[in-house]
């Protein structure tokens, strides 16, 4: 080191001093005045040894030539404190400073954080402050740990001397001690803040949380308050302790403070755990301990697994979960007396700890750059654990959330993380169905949607090489190749599995990538097994048949600097296959984020040879096929005829209402009459009303979260219902005619049970269906407004009426019946010919009326059926309307009557042999029969 005369001048001027960088924010230090003084040490002439306030350098200073400092020391001396500053040797050749004031101050914006709130620490400068990071070392750890802007983290940018650290929804994970770390004046400075939570009710476990007791067969018992290990700052006490004794127990991570009761209670008693801590909040958890009396029922002890004691009924037993399981095992004793199954949900303590970890880095904590790969490089080890499904979801938790971190974050993964992740996913997929992923699907039907979804992101962000990366296990393949900045050939890979699966993307999709001379990545992730476990959701285009998945799942995925890249041609060759091929890809964002299957932007091809299933997909996610053993119908040409039918139902139901309008009064005579026209006058209008919401539906934006595809869904459900109670409510009227000839109803009690019948019953099936399917997110199919057929919505509407239908089918069998019984006063050839007229004419009137056309639903729900039912049901009911009008309305002889006075003022001899096609009829030829 070289100092020169002015420099040592500078040295010996009297200068401000304040303490140390490291300065605790509750600390406040005023700057002192110091006298300095310096030793030099030169390395061949020896100096003065103590420098005064003023200074005439020496000759040796004032020479042309500088002279080398071996070591310096300096000191200060106040009247307040004595300090000194640095002191250094010729091996660090370095300069000495006295540090300036602290150029800020960190505040705490609350005294005592409560749980659940939002912590704010603001930093405020007198200087401009740079390279600002904010740590925690928390409770019991050694070292802090970095805080970033996570889910739970927010970090406000430096603006005007104020930088502010925010934290919402506080934990214990958040107590301790805070670190905000700057440069300022020249300096890096570390201020601290201690920050203390209190505890909340769920960081206390409580085992039992109810008991039960009988004092014959037990007469003492044991209760359990348990607090995390690190937060030693609580104290533990219990009441009333009368008769018992206390004593404390570590258990997987947590203290816990046990209270032996030595002798049963004479009465119900409520025992609680109080916590208390200085300058914090004092909790008291409260466990009601009841008393089995004489008479009462109970549920007897059980030794199914482990040990049941002896239970109240209606009260929930609990017991401990074996060793290194955290969580509580529950067994209800039902009314009657009977023991409930076992309800574990005991998870495994070290998947526990791996999803915290995860879960703290989510919210802000630790350098997702480190901390993803050493989370990762545990998950081989932690899925061998896995014996439960609590232990799978878990598992599977951990995963989603370090792949939503990973892409939040946008960090690249080694080669060794990456092959621990797909080592744990091979063992994933390996897991017991029956025993492990049925049941936790059952909790969560995503699971297995989750895990493709954490996968292909993960995979995603390997981190380009030169040389290609291919891994192969049993359930998993994973192949990366890096693309040159030259313009490429076809993208070709091949995958060993049975038949041969083959990738192929065009140069033409890839070239304008690497024009833009971006760093790409390619990367085809091959998943055995995945696709028998993936729910069966069929998205529109698809129907609601069954398939099967005969091939793996294929993921694609394109990253260009970083970013990914959806658009690409990719062509796959799954060989040969049995069945009608469906290219599908696995939509994550169908029926509510249960994802499904979509073959939208994906069409099936015969490949290079005739044998082969070819797929052409126009973007990249993860690809399958499905196969069926029949063509499900193109529904543009079903939409097509659909649109026509209703159009023209919605036109004759108009024309039928005019013609109503002029004829009503006369056609209403009598009851009989009064009844028919009423009911068919009430489905002619709800008909109207459900064609034209059903027509006007696909124009509105389809989802649960529109409201008027929500109403528009429930209308068309309620009015097409009314339409068939309504249908009901005529032929109930038809059948007593039929079965009854000779007994009038009365007006006054038949009409208001029509009503009842044709609007309070589709009400109440429309109300439930919306009220049991629309919680679940089951209650609109995919992308229409109209109802799910695949969870049970729509049942709700089939059920009711194919049974209608059925019990009209059953009416019209009764007319044809009373139709073809002989009369005595009619010949043979007479009788034939009139019976058959009858028949034909029942049939022509009641078949479209009574909406039987719609028991070909039926063969729409078998999965075999070929197109053909589809269009004739099609036909057929969208044009219900029209053959209301032909068959219900104009070919009634007395509505031809009276239009034919109407419009014509007289009535031609021709109409009084007009074919009477209506219940009139028929009644009139039973009453011949009878």
């Amino acid at each position: 080191m070289v100092f020169s005369a002015s420099l040592l001048l500078l040295l010996a001027m009297t200068v401000p001093l304040l303490g140390s960088p490291t300065v605790p924010a509750s600390q406040s230090v005023k700057p002192v005045l110091i006298s300095i003084y310096a030793y030099l040490h030169p390395s061949s002439k020896t100096w003065p040894p103590e420098l005064p306030r003023t200074l005439t350098p020496p000759s040796a200073l004032t020479s042309s030539s500088p002279r080398a400092l071996t070591g310096l020391h300096l000191t200060a001396a106040s009247s307040q404190h004595s300090c000194s500053c640095l002191v250094f040797s010729q091996v660090e050749p370095a300069y000495c400073q006295l540090l300036p004031p602290v150029p800020g101050e960190l505040s705490l914006d609350s005294i005592q954080p409560t749980p659940g709130s939002t912590l704010c620490l603001s930093l405020h400068t007198h200087y401009a402050a740079t390279n600002l990071h904010w740590y925690l070392r928390t409770t019991g750890s050694p070292s802090p740990v970095l805080l970033w802007p996570g889910t739970q983290v927010f970090l406000d940018i430096p603006s005007q001397g104020r930088a502010a650290l925010r934290i919402l929804n506080i934990s214990q994970d958040w107590a301790g001690e805070y670190l905000c770390t700057f440069e300022a004046q020249g300096f890096r400075w570390e201020l601290y803040q201690e920050v203390k939570v209190s505890l909340q009710e769920a960081d206390v476990a409580l085992l039992p949380d109810e008991l039960s007791i009988s004092c014959g067969t037990s007469s003492g018992f044991q209760l359990n308050c348990c607090v995390p290990s690190v937060d030693e700052s609580y104290s533990a006490s219990w009441s009333p302790r009368e008769g018992s004794t206390v004593s404390s127990l570590s258990v997987s991570g947590s203290q816990c403070l046990v209270l032996t009761v030595l002798s049963c209670p004479a009465a119900d008693t409520t025992y609680t755990c109080e916590l208390q801590g200085p300058d914090l909040t004092t909790l008291r958890i409260s466990i009601p301990v009841t008393i089995i009396q004489d008479g009462d029922i109970i549920c007897p002890d059980d030794s199914l697994g482990i040990t049941w004691n002896v239970t109240k009924a209606g009260f929930m037993a609990q017991a401990p979960c074996p060793r290194d399981r955290i969580g509580r095992m529950t067994r209800s004793c039902g009314p009657d007396g009977t023991w409930g199954p076992i309800n574990s949900k005991c998870t495994d303590a070290t998947l526990l700890d791996l999803l915290h970890r995860a879960r703290l880095l989510q919210a802000g904590q630790h350098k997702p750059a480190e901390e993803v790969p050493k989370l990762l490089e545990r998950l081989p080890e932690k899925v061998a654990r896995a014996s439960s499904p609590s232990d799978l979801l878990t598992l599977l938790d951990t995963v989603t959330i370090l792949a939503k971190v990973v892409e939040e974050t946008g960090i690249q993964l080694d080669h060794s993380p990456l092959k621990a992740l797909l080592n744990a996913t091979n063992k994933i997929l390996d897991l017991d169905n029956s025993s492990l992923w049925s049941p936790a699907q059952a909790q969560l039907p995503s699971a297995s949607s989750a895990l493709l979804l954490a996968v292909e992101t993960l995979a995603a962000r390997s981190r380009s090489e030169d040389q290609a990366f291919s891994f192969t296990l049993p359930s998993v393949q994973l192949q990366t190749q890096l693309l040159r900045d030259t313009v490429p050939s076809d993208y070709r890979i091949s995958f060993s599995t049975q038949p041969p699966l083959q990738v192929h993307i065009p140069r033409d999709s890839l070239a304008p990538l690497v024009h833009s001379k971006a760093n790409i990545s390619i990367t085809s992730l091959l998943l055995k097994k995945l696709d028998q476990l993936l729910p069966s959701n069929y998205g529109q285009g698809l129907g609601d048949s069954l398939y099967t998945t005969s091939g793996p799942v294929l993921s694609i995925s394109i990253m260009a600097d970083g970013q990914a890249f959806k658009q690409a041609e990719v062509i796959m060759d799954f060989g040969n296959r049995n069945g009608t091929p469906h290219c599908v890809f696995w939509n994550h964002t169908l029926f509510q984020g249960e994802g499904g299957w979509s073959d939208q932007g994906c069409q099936a091809q015969t490949g290079r040879t005739s044998s082969t299933t070819q797929c052409v997909c126009q973007h990249l996610t993860a690809f399958s096929i499905l196969m069926s053993q029949h063509t499900v119908p193109e529904s543009p040409t079903l939409d097509l005829l659909t649109q026509l039918g209703l159009g023209a139902s919605i036109l004759a139901l108009l024309v039928c209402l005019g013609v109503y309008r002029l004829v009503w009064k006369v056609v209403v005579r009598n009851k009989v009459a009064y009844f028919r026209h009423a009911a068919l006058l009430n489905v002619v209008l709800c008909l109207l009303a459900a064609d034209t919401c059903f027509l006007g539906a696909p124009l509105l934006p389809p989802g649960p979260h529109s409201p008027l595809c929500l109403a528009t869904a429930f209308l068309c459900h309620f009015l097409y219902l009314a339409t068939f109670f309504w249908m009901l409510a005529q032929a109930l009227v038809l059948a007593h005619q039929l079965l009854f000839v000779f007994h009038q109803l009365s007006k006054h009690w038949v009409l208001p049970l029509m009503v009842v019948l044709g609007y309070l019953c589709p009400l109440g099936f429309a109300g439930c269906a919306l009220g049991l399917y629309l919680p679940r997110g089951q209650y609109l199919k995919e992308g229409f407004c109209w109802l799910d057929g695949k969870k049970g919505a729509l049942y709700m509407f089939a059920g009711p009426v194919l049974a209608i239908v059925g019990v009209n089918g059953l009416v019209l069998a009764m007319a044809v019946l009373k139709l073809l019984r002989p009369s005595l006063s009619e010949g043979p050839q007479v009788e034939k010919r009139q019976a058959l007229l009858g028949v034909i004419k029942a049939l022509l009137i009641l078949t479209p009326i009574y909406g039987l056309t719609w028991g070909l639903g039926l063969a729409t729900l078998i999965d075999e059926v070929s197109e053909v039912p589809h269009y004739i049901f099609t036909v057929l009911n969208t044009s219900q309307g029209v053959f209301i009008l032909l068959f219900g309305c104009l070919m009634d002889k007395k509505v031809q009557e009276a239009l034919l006075r109407r419009f014509c003022h007289t009535l031609p001899r021709s109409s009084t042999t007009s074919m009477a096609t209506n219940e009139t009829f028929i009644l009139e030829q039973s009453k011949g029969r009878s």
